[in-house]
């Protein structure tokens, strides 16, 4: 069971639904592969707290996998759902490399 640690700034508005949106989507996006990951930590940010600008919501995405180093993954986008999914996305082929080179190891 992975575990998931969401982490906000003081700027990130309905902190209870973002987390319940972040968790979604890493549940369906990477749920296939969670048997090799022990740990997912995601930082939302608003980089232009007080001003609306373009590409000012940012999501970093950290994920542990068992026995090796964290791998990350980032996204900027106009809205925050946009950052989580795309960040997510980009995850999820970080993953499918990482985890694609350990079978061909083996």
């Amino acid at each position: 069971m992975m575990h998931i640690q969401v982490n906000t700034d003081n700027t990130i508005a309905g902190r209870e639904d973002v987390v319940r949106f972040v968790e979604t989507v890493i549940q369906s996006k990477l749920g296939a592969v969670s048997g090799a990951i022990t740990r997912v930590e995601v930082h939302l940010q608003d980089q232009n707290a007080e001003k609306k600008g373009p590409d000012d919501k940012r999501c970093m995405v950290e994920v542990r996998l068992e026995g090796r180093q964290p791998v990350s993954a980032t996204e900027t986008a106009d809205s925050l759902q946009s950052a989580i999914t795309g960040a997510v996305d980009k995850m999820r082929n970080v993953l499918d490399r990482e985890l694609g080179k350990a079978r061909a190891r083996r």
